[in-house]
Order: C-alpha cells, then sequence, then structure tokens
C-alpha cells in the first residue's frame, strides 16, 4: 500500500473550519430571516405610533437568552453580540439617534456605544443639559446621561437638568471607567499628560509613582485630551480604549485609575415608559416643606408599604435658600400597586413630587 506523501494526510483542522463554515452559513441564513421579521415589527410600530426603543421587550429578550444558554459561550460575550443585533435591528425598524455627553471618544460615548451597538447615530453634545434639551426637542429619541460615579458619587449638573426638563427616565446602564494612558510616543518621552481633573484624582498615585516630573495640563473631556496628544509631540492624555482608537493613539498603560472598582451609572432619557418586567426601579424627584421630620415622613410612607429605597440624593432647588430636591430610586415599577400607592400618600407630605420613570434594573456592567 503506497504512503500518504506529506500533506496528503487528513487534516482535522481543517475538517473542524468546514464545520465552522457551515455553522456561519447557516447563522447568516438565520440572522438574515429573523431580520425579515425585524422590518415587519417596525412597519407594525409605525402604523401604531410606537417608539422603536422598548427597553422592557430588550430586558425581556436578554433574560431569555440567559435561561436558552448552555455553554461553552459566556453569557456576557452572547448578550454583547445580541446587544450588536438589536442595534442592528432598531436600524432596520427605523434610523435611531442617541446624544450623549460630548466630544467623540468620551466615557458617556463608550457607555453609549456599549448599550446601543454600532448600527445606530451618535450625536456628542457640548454638555449635559443639551442633552435633555435635544430630548425635548426631538432631535434625537434618546439621550444618555452620567447620573452619579461610585468614587465621587452623584452628578450635579444632571440632577438640576431633571428639574427643569419634562422627561422620562427609561434605562439605566452600569459602565466600569478603565483609565489608559494613551500616546504617539515612548513612555520615555513623554513630559505632559492631559486630562480631566477628576481623572488626574482618580490617577492619583499610579502618576506620582510613574511620572512624578511630568506637566499635568487640565482640559473639558478625555477626549480633547486625546485630541491634544494627536496633535503635540510628548503630550500623552489619560483617557478611555474607544479615545485611542478614534484619535490614532496607542495605549502606552492600561488600567492606570488607583482603584479598579471605578463604575459610572448613566440614565438613558426619552419619551418611552417602559412596561414592568418584574425586577424595575423608580426614579422620583421630590421636595419637601422646610419643617422638622418633613423628609422622615416621606420615607416613612415607603418603609411601611414595604418599598425598598435603593438611592436617596440631596440637591439645591436653586429657587429659594435651604429648599432642596431630593432625588430617590426605589425598587418595583410605578405601575406595581405597592409603589403606586406610596408615591400617592408621599404627595401628600411634599410641596412637589416627580415620578421621573420606572426602568428595568441593571446589576451588571455593560
Amino acid at each position: 500500500m503506497p504512503r500518504k506523501r506529506p500533506g496528503q494526510a487528513d487534516d482535522p483542522l481543517k475538517d473542524l473550519r468546514d464545520r465552522i463554515d457551515d455553522l456561519d452559513r447557516r447563522i447568516v441564513e438565520l440572522l438574515n430571516a429573523r431580520a425579515e421579521v425585524v422590518i415587519e415589527i417596525g412597519r407594525a410600530k409605525q402604523a401604531k405610533g410606537r417608539q422603536v426603543y422598548a427597553p422592557d421587550r430588550e430586558r425581556e429578550v436578554l433574560d431569555r437568552l440567559a435561561d436558552l444558554n448552555e455553554g461553552p459561550l459566556p453569557q456576557r460575550t452572547l448578550q454583547a453580540i445580541y446587544r450588536e443585533l438589536m442595534s442592528g435591528s432598531y436600524a432596520l425598524e427605523k434610523p435611531m439617534r442617541v446624544g450623549y455627553l460630548g466630544p467623540e471618544g468620551s466615557f458617556s460615548h463608550m457607555a453609549a456605544m456599549r448599550k446601543f451597538g454600532a448600527s445606530i447615530e451618535y450625536l456628542p453634545l457640548a454638555d449635559i443639559r443639551a442633552v435633555f434639551e435635544e430630548v425635548v426637542r426631538e432631535h434625537v429619541d434618546l439621550g444618555l446621561v452620567p447620573i452619579e460615579n461610585s468614587l465621587v458619587g452623584g452628578v450635579g449638573e444632571t440632577m438640576d437638568a431633571f428639574a427643569s426638563h419634562d422627561v422620562r427616565v427609561c434605562a439605566e446602564v452600569l459602565a466600569e471607567v478603565h483609565h489608559n494612558l494613551l500616546a504617539n510616543c515612548g513612555p520615555e518621552e513623554i513630559t505632559m499628560i492631559a486630562s480631566k481633573p477628576e481623572v488626574f484624582a482618580q490617577c492619583r498615585n499610579w502618576i506620582s509613582r510613574s511620572f512624578r516630573k511630568v506637566d499635568l495640563i487640565p482640559v473639558a473631556s478625555t477626549a480633547r485630551a486625546a485630541e491634544m496628544a494627536r496633535q503635540q509631540e510628548r503630550l500623552a492624555a489619560i483617557g478611555s480604549a474607544l479615545a485611542a482608537e478614534l484619535y490614532g493613539l496607542k495605549i502606552v498603560f492600561a488600567n492606570i485609575e488607583d482603584t479598579a472598582a471605578n463604575t459610572t451609572r448613566f440614565l438613558v432619557i426619552g419619551t418611552v415608559s417602559p412596561k414592568p418586567t418584574g425586577t424595575d426601579k423608580t426614579a422620583l424627584m421630590f421636595t419637601t416643606a422646610h419643617q422638622a421630620g418633613a423628609l422622615v415622613e416621606v420615607l416613612n410612607v415607603f418603609g411601611r408599604a414595604g418599598v425598598n429605597l435603593t438611592n436617596i440624593v440631596t440637591r439645591p432647588s436653586k429657587r429659594r435658600n435651604w429648599e432642596y430636591y431630593f432625588f430617590v430610586d426605589c425598587e418595583g415599577h410605578i405601575d406595581d400597586e405597592p409603589v403606586a400607592r406610596a408615591v400617592e400618600e408621599a404627595r401628600r407630605h411634599c410641596l412637589e413630587l416627580h415620578v421621573l420613570g420606572s426602568f428595568p434594573r441593571v446589576t451588571e456592567p455593560v
């Protein structure tokens, strides 16, 4: 029997790759079949005047994937794939635009893209108030704004904007914040580092150990710092991996923040009022009479109703001295009877009370 020459032996790797190619062909066929149904859904939504983005449906899809997934593909990987798939679905139903605190490459931009994917249009805006205004004017379908950071607390500009704009909170996003040193030169050549003052504070220990003699240049945004690093020799920026990609910079050192557990919570604002999912939160804003025990009376209402308050933040109203807005998150949907009853009773103890929105609760970063 003649011996096989080199290269004639069975190649198990080729067989496996052929199987992958066949699976890919079938996956593409199924994705396009799904897309055809999505187009029909889009037509039905437009006929009934419904919004394209439905946070409750998004949660339903992701929860169902978790139940169906038996591995070995990690759950987070599967969710990331389907977020991009849903992003393409939004584009097929109706082009969607999301406004965020810019410029391009900011952490808000990064969080928006992780939430809504690469198939929709993003609009960078100059400040948080502008995001609210563009939502109100319907120049964007949705806006994404930071509400709190795990290290530095609440974002006052966002809370102030809620007091003067009629929008609805329809979703929340948790995004891990990792700072990176970005440059187009080697670390030994760097003489200046630009970034936001808050970012310098979050990387203080690393900077003092690694770059004691460089000049720190405070700027308005990490994206602006990245733009400067692209234009100036020997200048580095501290910013996101997305900023490195958009501005053509190398990540010289990754994850240089002093505290690894650095997470920012964002809110998605729009005109959508999601339906209950069973695991929701409701955001409230209220003011109380300036008298002893007024706040305690409001909080006791929720305690008696068995409604758990997960967050409470105080913000000056800026209308009268010593008057404050209280921003509260509670577990449950405004359509849930205990929450609805507590809110109505709480109104009797408030000068004003606004339900900012109910939305699916998120526990894991995107």
